[in-house]
């Protein structure tokens, strides 16, 4: 193989050679990579985290100890209780708030508990679920940015070939190369995106019908309790 050649296909020296809209293309998907990247570890460390909390608030809830000293020690602690936790501490809340007040029936009781459950709840999912719309974004967007650096590059290569009398390898390799390269960098932007948007909603989804088995557990409690008390 021809030395020059190869140093002329060199990827740093494409990179560095390509035209100014492939390299602000190559710049967009290498500032999308590393965003992608960023979140899929701060996610994967959050939901880490969320299972652990839920695995531990579910062995202290159903593990029969007084809801109202666990109601205590959540409150006290509301920022280390985890999503179930601090949905429990706001159903309880407005449950024995509701109750305090003269003339609120049952079903008036339960069905504002479950409301600030849900409010919360949702506050929660929201948390888990931040940051997930921009590795969709990546994942759909990043391989049709960079086949318009892929189309734009090909495009200057063969314009460049209009004032050659005989077009070689040599001449069409390194426009083509480097146009190829930013196919490339967006396949590389978009499958992480993919793989870790798919990953974090299926667990998330897990924590969501865990957390919604939950409300629907706890506010059967409350209303036996309830209809015992009247």
């Amino acid at each position: 193989m021809n030395p020059e050649l190869s140093q002329d296909l060199s990827l740093l020296h494409l990179v560095f050679n390509a035209s100014l809209p492939v390299q602000l293309v190559m710049l967009l998907l290498l500032g999308a990579s590393l965003m992608s990247w960023w979140f899929i570890f701060i996610k994967m460390f959050a939901l880490k985290r969320a299972q652990r909390d839920t695995d531990r608030f579910e062995r202290e809830f159903w593990g029969g100890g007084d809801i109202n000293v666990m109601y205590q020690h959540v409150a006290a602690e509301r920022g280390e209780a985890g999503e179930m936790g601090r949905i429990f501490e706001a159903g309880f809340s407005e449950f024995m708030k509701l109750r305090r007040q003269a003339g609120m029936s049952a079903s008036f009781i339960i069905d504002g508990t479950r409301r600030a459950m849900r409010a919360t709840y949702q506050r929660e999912l929201d948390g888990l679920e931040a940051h997930l719309s921009f590795l969709a974004t990546v994942g759909s967007v990043s391989p049709y940015v960079g086949l318009f650096g892929t189309v734009w590059g090909i495009m200057i290569a063969f314009v460049g070939l209009s004032s050659v009398a005989q077009a070689t390898l040599a001449q069409v390799a390194p426009g083509i190369a480097e146009a190829l390269i930013a196919t490339a960098m967006g396949l590389f932007a978009a499958i992480p995106a993919v793989v870790g948007y798919n990953r974090y909603t299926h667990d998330i989804d897990r924590l969501a019908n865990r957390m919604e088995s939950f409300m629907e557990e706890f506010s059967n409690i409350l209303q036996r309790q309830t209809t015992t008390v009247a």
